[in-house]
């Protein structure tokens, strides 16, 4: 095989993954939106919302509504951020659509908008992990931050999709006159988020030891011989006592700090440990970089 020709298939490849998976998150956001949100006015922000309101207020088809919406962005897209950016938005939010006008027209699961903001904001943000994975998008909201920052790069934007899905949460309750939409609403976009980061970064977190002592290279050793970490030693000085010392350095999986804690305490009493977390670790004993 040529180079080229491995480089097509390498290429051809990826586009194949992505668009399965494109094809997958979308399917799961529009069954969470169409079986649980929607039925019960509620939403989790994005386009998805204002779709929410036109379809009770003029009986529009949500996913129709949700293209009619992205349009606009989609051509700023375009010269923005990319063709490829731009060909990924348009199939992601084209089969969103899809799915949605298929899906709402079946009966919704429950009716309980506790179990829906529960339930709906788990799927979506299961859906949006994936399609986040393919470098996809389904516009609204995310679509509309990455422009922004396109324009103005010190925009955060995370900042933006909570301003954007507040704003629009906000809408549906002026609309629909009940406050509890937004209360459970919140509870459906907290959870999507939720969901979107344990996919991501997994439930496993990784957890980041400090350890001061006089005897650190002994508590280092046991580390290192009792549980198979490595530790790095920092010099650092102490502006209380204005001493130099050593301070070691350890990263270890939640079920390994309280043995290096016991480890700690025993070979120094007196150490001096801060236990902070570490949302991913990868290399040597963690997760494989990818």
């Amino acid at each position: 095989m040529t180079y080229r020709a491995k480089k097509i298939y390498v290429i051809t490849r990826r586009w194949i993954k992505d668009l399965i998976l494109t094809i997958i998150g979308s399917a799961i956001i529009a069954s969470g939106t169409a079986f649980f949100l929607l039925p019960n006015q509620l939403s989790s922000g994005g386009f998805s919302g204002i779709a929410t309101i036109t379809y009770y207020l003029f009986g529009f088809q949500m996913g129709t509504t949700i293209i009619i919406l992205n349009l606009p962005l989609f051509a700023i897209a375009l010269f923005k951020l990319g063709r490829r950016f731009f060909i990924k938005a348009i199939i992601g939010t084209a089969l969103l659509s899809l799915f949605l006008n298929i899906f709402e027209g079946i009966q919704a699961i429950t009716g309980d908008r506790l179990l829906a903001s529960i339930y709906g904001g788990i799927l979506i943000g299961i859906g949006t992990a994936i399609i986040l994975k393919a470098n996809a998008s389904t516009g609204g909201s995310d679509l509309l931050s990455n422009i922004i920052t396109k324009f103005r790069p010190s925009a955060k934007t995370g900042n933006i999709i909570v301003i954007a899905d507040c704003f629009i949460v906000g809408l549906n309750v002026l609309f629909f006159r009940e406050i509890e939409i937004a209360l459970y609403s919140v509870i459906a976009i907290y959870l999507s988020g939720q969901m979107i980061d344990i996919i991501f970064e997994g439930t496993n977190f990784t957890k980041m030891i400090f350890i001061v002592s006089n005897r650190y290279e002994e508590i280092a050793k046991q580390i290192g011989v009792k549980i198979g970490r490595g530790s790095t030693g920092i010099y650092a000085q102490g502006m209380y006592h204005e001493k130099d010392r050593m301070m070691l350095w350890c990263v270890a999986s939640r079920g390994e700090v309280s043995r290096i804690k016991r480890i700690a305490s025993r070979i120094d009493p007196k150490a001096f440990l801060v236990i902070s977390n570490a949302r991913e670790a990868l290399g040597q004993g963690f997760k494989k970089i990818v």
